[in-house]
């Protein structure tokens, strides 16, 4: 049984109920509770799972005061092989634990236990691995000078970390994300507060135990649990302790960190919404357009800040394009995450149903064709009480319609035609996001002349969701700003200090 498990009821904390956990903020190396709690609801049945302790001021200003003793304490001694170890034993921990990581993100989030299997568990942990041999082969720069009297001096540069980080995550893939930053920031030699979201507590209280166990000193790794405005969020952003904030979700919620950040003029990461287009030219190979636009249309729901939402095909194609696509939806079957027939699964909450639904409706006022979807499935059972939408396809609606327009963060796609390149490059970039495209051509020239030409951070050419880790990642426009991976996300947690020695 570990530490999130449900336990005997004290001062401040819900009596135990069966098969209910009680989630705690993790400070200090130890499972600290709140005055408050607030619920936690399966996406599958909105049955109650967990009750989660909310961090305020006083949680959240100890979670920050134990990563700033942890920098003055022996995390700041440590040699980086010393680090290296430390992550290498935590990302161990991670896989050694594997099923209870597995069952903390299913239960949180629905998906399918084939998908947190092959993509969120063992990512991550890699992180830890992968930022730990970044690490361990920074290239420094040095420079001799001659002096205006004659002498020699010598500039060389060193890398320190940048402080206490701020980590506000998102609930799409929880471990996987939140991961990608703690990973590099404690590689550095920071110390970090995690905010995750409150509709996916679970994994980050349960990596507090992986941590301890790995022997990562206290304060070095803390989670706040909680919401945004007047909650955690809030109080993790505007804390003057807080030396830096890195932020993955919707653009509206990354706006207001970054004014926060503003106080302190402290650097931000942020990685925010996406609109993003898939381009399909004639001549692409069809099985694998087919194949790579089902996926990023719809695996995860639709919940994939990398996914596709607005598909733009060659009229060539375009009818036998769309017929394919609405099979390959309709193959992903909804169901239980263990179930493995079960292809999609719900959306994180009742909220976010509400929200895509929305949109469905709009679609329909605005006139678009249905493909296929745009309603609720029916679900056997409990589950017809679970956050479930169709996988929906549309055509008949332009670039000017918000479903062209806006985030929807669904399972759902709109799917128009164009007639020359330099029209859907146009089309493409008419979006104020630009955080991903997918461009399938066998044509090598084509793909080159696209891919720059496309106002985002990431372009793939015949795929979709391949990732180097070494490379930079993040989005253009309204989308994000600054980069990590690799070497580019020591940039954002470390600070580079020269050093000059006359000879």
């Amino acid at each position: 049984m570990h530490d999130t498990e449900p336990i005997a009821a004290t001062s401040g904390q819900p009596s135990a109920e069966p098969g209910v956990r009680l989630i705690r903020n993790f400070i200090d190396g130890e499972y600290q509770a709140g005055e408050r709690w607030f619920d936690k609801h399966s996406p599958l049945d909105n049955t109650l799972i967990a009750r989660v302790a909310e961090a305020g001021r006083a949680e959240v200003d100890a979670a920050v005061q134990a990563a700033r003793t942890a920098l003055s304490g022996p995390w700041r001694s440590l040699a980086v092989a010393q680090r290296v170890d430390l992550l290498y034993a935590v990302a161990d921990g991670i896989n050694g634990r594997f099923d209870d990581f597995l069952e903390a993100e299913v239960a949180d989030t629905g998906k399918p236990v084939s998908l947190a299997r092959h993509i969120g568990i063992p990512r991550g942990a890699a992180n830890f691995k992968i930022f730990a041999d970044v690490v361990k082969h920074v290239p420094g720069e040095c420079f001799e000078m001659v002096t205006p009297d004659g002498t020699v001096a010598i500039n060389y540069a060193i890398r320190r970390p940048v402080g206490v980080v701020g980590v506000i995550c998102p609930w799409n893939l929880p471990l996987l994300l939140m991961t990608w930053k703690v990973g590099p920031a404690l590689a550095c030699g920071n110390a970090v507060v995690v905010k995750p979201s409150e509709e996916t507590p679970q994994t980050a209280a349960l990596l507090g135990e992986v941590m301890n166990a790995a022997g990562v000193p206290r304060g070095v790794y803390n989670v706040v649990q909680g919401f945004g405005p007047d909650s955690a969020g809030e109080f993790l952003t505007t804390h003057p302790g807080v030396n830096a904030i890195t932020f993955t979700g919707e653009t509206g919620t990354g706006a207001a960190i970054m004014k926060a950040a503003t106080n302190g003029a402290r650097p931000v990461s942020l990685e925010m919404g996406g609109k993003n287009a898939a381009i399909v030219f004639a001549d692409c190979d069809f099985d694998a357009a087919i194949e790579g636009t089902v996926r990023s249309c719809f695996v995860n729901a639709g919940q994939v800040c990398l996914g596709t939402e607005r598909v733009y095909i060659e009229r060539p194609l375009f009818e036998r394009f769309v017929a394919a696509l609405k099979e390959g939806a309709e193959r992903m079957r909804p169901g239980r995450p263990e179930d493995i027939g079960t292809g999609i699964g719900p959306l994180i909450s009742q909220d976010h149903r509400n929200k895509v639904l929305s949109y469905y409706r709009e679609a329909a006022e605005l006139g678009a064709t249905v493909v296929t979807g745009c309603g609720v499935p029916e679900m056997a059972g409990g589950l017809r009480e679970g956050a479930w939408v169709q996988s929906t396809i549309w055509t008949g609606l332009g670039d000017d319609s918000p479903i062209a327009r806006e985030e929807i963060f669904g399972p759902c796609s709109l799917v128009m035609p164009f007639d020359s390149e330099a029209e859907v490059i146009r089309r493409a970039n008419a979006n104020e996001y630009g955080l991903a495209t997918a461009i399938w051509t066998t044509n090598l020239a084509r793909a080159h002349r696209v891919a720059a030409s496309i106002e985002v951070g990431i372009a793939w050419v015949n795929s979709w969701f391949l990732r180097d880790l070494r490379t930079a990642f993040g989005g253009a426009k309204q989308s994000g700003i600054g980069r990590e991976g690799g070497v580019h996300s020591l940039e954002f947690y470390t600070e580079l200090k020269n050093v000059c020695i006359k000879l």
